[in-house]
């Protein structure tokens, strides 16, 4: 592994918390808004902050030609649409803590996919994480299941979500892009988020805009930091980190998730939440730190 820069390593830090709190703090705007009604407006927001910011930076921003737009469109449906659409969901239903560690089970199902439709090899690692996987999601399943207000369906959210992110991150790996990365992200947020609103207006009730002062942090925070901020610090550390740092990165964010969920919106972790996130802790190990 290569020596990280002090600058790199704040940032590496500040996207890890950044992207761990976001969980918890998702459920306070939860408690005033409709899930798809909050995603379609912070996304929307944070895609025209960072077009602002971007521009600013001489990117270029408009996709030229079909085929940029294409990519937009294909790369978009389940890197976007699909992965932020169904985990709020997910989230609605589920205790932040609990969304997240599902919700980052991901790099195992990127794997493998990888096997079983592009001829990648399966190797005893990914044996391990794809059991490790399962049995975090058996206890967090016999959790939802063994509550009166439990929420099975919630787990099927976020796996579904998972899903979508794994499949969006494959294609994304395979793409032959020619418009910038950061124009690409811009435009699927758009879109996406216009997507998403359409969904609200038809599966949910009309949204009040008027919240409390928490809730109205916590929007902030989704575009300022969840959108904004941490996608600026994103694209600049990912071409620059080493795999096997952004792997202790992914690891280290459910982490926070479940450990700030406490202190942010009082939902303590049980010891199948805890039981599970050393799991998926172990499954993202096995499939993405490589033996130097």
């Amino acid at each position: 592994m290569s020596t990280l820069t002090r600058r790199q390593l704040v940032g590496l830090l500040l996207l890890t918390l950044m992207w761990g709190l976001n969980w918890p703090i998702m459920k306070v705007s939860l408690r005033e808004l409709t899930p798809l009604h909050f995603r379609a407006a912070t996304m929307m927001g944070g895609a025209l902050l960072l077009a602002v910011y971007f521009r600013a930076r001489d990117v270029r921003m408009l996709p030229q030609g079909a085929r940029e737009w294409r990519d937009v469109v294909v790369l978009g449906a389940p890197n976007i649409l699909g992965w932020h659409g169904l985990s709020i969901i997910g989230v609605a239903h589920l205790p932040a803590g609990r969304a997240a560690i599902l919700g980052f089970t991901m790099p195992v199902w990127a794997v493998l996919l990888s096997v079983l439709f592009y001829r990648e090899r399966f190797t005893a690692r990914l044996a391990v994480a794809v059991g490790a996987v399962l049995a975090g999601i058996t206890l967090l399943l016999w959790s939802e299941l063994g509550h009166l207000a439990g929420s099975p369906a919630g787990i099927a959210w976020m796996q579904a979500a998972a899903f979508c992110w794994a499949l969006g991150t494959i294609w994304m790996r395979r793409a032959h892009l020619t418009l910038p990365a950061e124009a690409l992200v811009v435009w699927m947020m758009v879109l996406s988020a216009v997507a998403i609103q359409a969904l609200a207006l038809l599966l949910e009730p009309a949204q009040r805009w008027q919240f409390s002062a928490p809730v109205w942090a916590s929007l902030v925070w989704s575009v300022l930091i969840n959108y904004g901020a941490a996608q600026v610090i994103w694209f600049a550390l990912a071409r620059a980190l080493p795999s096997s740092t952004s792997a202790m990165s992914i690891m280290a964010v459910p982490m926070v998730g479940v450990l700030s969920s406490p202190l942010i919106v009082g939902e303590w972790p049980s010891w199948q939440d805890l039981a599970a996130m050393a799991c998926v802790v172990v499954a993202i190990g096995a499939v993405l730190l490589r033996r130097d």
